[in-house]
Protein backbone atom coordinates (compact mmCIF):
# COMPACT_ATOMS: atom_id res chain seq x y z
CA UNK A 1 0.00 0.00 0.00
CA UNK A 2 1.62 3.13 -1.14
CA UNK A 3 1.09 6.20 1.30
CA UNK A 4 -1.17 9.05 0.33
CA UNK A 5 0.41 12.09 -0.48
CA UNK A 6 -0.84 15.70 -0.05
CA UNK A 7 -0.88 18.96 -1.35
CA UNK A 8 0.44 21.81 0.42
CA UNK A 9 -0.23 25.59 -0.45
CA UNK A 10 2.81 27.19 0.83
CA UNK A 11 3.02 30.80 2.24
CA UNK A 12 6.80 31.82 2.17
CA UNK A 13 7.74 34.84 4.44
CA UNK A 14 10.72 36.23 6.32
CA UNK A 15 11.51 33.86 9.21
CA UNK A 16 9.64 30.73 7.99
CA UNK A 17 7.22 29.56 5.31
CA UNK A 18 3.38 28.56 6.45
CA UNK A 19 2.70 25.47 4.52
CA UNK A 20 -1.20 24.82 5.55
CA UNK A 21 -2.44 21.11 3.37
CA UNK A 22 -6.02 21.80 3.49
CA UNK A 23 -6.80 18.53 2.83
CA UNK A 24 -6.30 17.96 6.51
CA UNK A 25 -7.72 20.88 7.97
CA UNK A 26 -11.16 20.66 9.64
CA UNK A 27 -11.38 24.26 10.36
CA UNK A 28 -11.53 24.36 13.60
CA UNK A 29 -9.57 27.26 13.77
CA UNK A 30 -7.59 26.62 16.91
CA UNK A 31 -4.15 27.70 14.95
CA UNK A 32 -6.10 30.94 14.71
CA UNK A 33 -6.67 31.28 18.33
CA UNK A 34 -3.19 30.64 19.54
CA UNK A 35 -1.09 32.67 17.23
CA UNK A 36 0.48 35.34 18.95
CA UNK A 37 1.15 37.80 16.22
CA UNK A 38 -2.77 37.12 15.33
CA UNK A 39 -1.52 36.59 11.35
CA UNK A 40 -3.88 33.55 10.45
CA UNK A 41 -7.37 33.85 9.14
CA UNK A 42 -10.09 31.90 7.48
CA UNK A 43 -9.42 31.02 3.67
CA UNK A 44 -11.80 30.81 1.28
CA UNK A 45 -10.10 27.14 0.68
CA UNK A 46 -12.70 24.55 1.66
CA UNK A 47 -10.98 21.95 4.05
CA UNK A 48 -11.11 17.87 4.01
CA UNK A 49 -15.14 18.49 5.57
CA UNK A 50 -16.33 21.65 3.26
CA UNK A 51 -15.26 23.89 5.97
CA UNK A 52 -12.73 26.80 5.41
CA UNK A 53 -9.47 26.39 5.86
CA UNK A 54 -6.80 28.79 7.20
CA UNK A 55 -4.22 30.89 5.60
CA UNK A 56 -1.51 33.68 6.86
CA UNK A 57 -2.12 37.39 5.79
CA UNK A 58 0.88 38.73 6.38
CA UNK A 59 3.81 35.73 6.42
CA UNK A 60 6.71 38.60 6.98
CA UNK A 61 5.27 39.20 10.68
CA UNK A 62 5.53 35.74 11.66
CA UNK A 63 7.77 34.55 14.24
CA UNK A 64 8.04 31.19 13.17
CA UNK A 65 6.88 30.24 16.99
CA UNK A 66 5.42 26.87 15.37
CA UNK A 67 3.06 27.51 17.98
CA UNK A 68 0.13 26.83 15.34
CA UNK A 69 1.45 23.82 13.75
CA UNK A 70 1.77 22.30 17.67
CA UNK A 71 -1.72 23.29 18.48
CA UNK A 72 -3.45 21.78 15.21
CA UNK A 73 -5.01 18.19 16.14
CA UNK A 74 -4.50 17.46 12.45
CA UNK A 75 -1.07 18.02 11.48
CA UNK A 76 -2.27 20.28 8.57
CA UNK A 77 0.34 22.66 9.20
CA UNK A 78 3.81 22.59 8.87
CA UNK A 79 6.24 25.57 9.29
CA UNK A 80 9.39 25.88 7.56
CA UNK A 81 11.79 28.30 9.67
CA UNK A 82 14.15 29.80 7.04
CA UNK A 83 17.66 28.60 8.12
CA UNK A 84 20.26 31.34 8.78
CA UNK A 85 23.07 32.03 6.87
CA UNK A 86 26.62 31.49 8.42
CA UNK A 87 28.86 34.64 8.31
Amino acid sequence: MEAKKYRAISQPGKKASFNLFPDLCKGCGLCIQKCPVNIIEWSKDLGVYGTPAVRTYDQDKCIACKICEDVCPDTAIYIDKVKKKDK
